[in-house]
Parts: C-alpha cells; structure tokens; sequence
C-alpha cells in the first residue's frame, strides 16, 4: 500500500496506528493525516527511534495492511 492509500484511508487507520503506538495522541493523529512523513517523525520524536528505526516500524505496520 502506497502512501497515497494510507492517506486516502487514514480514517480508518488511525485507531490501528493508536492501538500500534499508544504514545500518540489523538491530535499528533490529526496533524499526522496519513501521511508517511509526519508518522516517521512522530515515531521518532515520541519513542526516541532513529529515523531509519522508525521508518522500518512504518514499513512493517503498513505491511500488515496489504491485501
């Protein structure tokens, strides 16, 4: 899945990526909006990861959505 699908499906995926990240909040959720960038950056600013650490935890979380 691209990210134009995450984005497209971002309302639907949002309580997924809570469940994922607890440390998010609801309004990173919204500033985030599905996009893949955004996500990386909250991952990293809220748990500390590398940037390459939290892409690959954005890689393996979009995975579990391909069909």
């Amino acid at each position: 899945m691209d990210n134009n699908v995450v984005k497209g499906k971002w309302l639907q995926l949002k309580g997924e990526a809570k469940k994922q990240w607890g440390k998010l909040t609801d309004d990173d959720l919204d500033v985030i909006d599905g996009e893949k960038d955004k996500l990386v950056g909250k991952l990293q600013e809220r748990y500390g990861h590398t940037k390459d650490a939290a892409e690959a935890e954005y890689h393996n979380w979009e995975k579990s959505f391909r069909s």
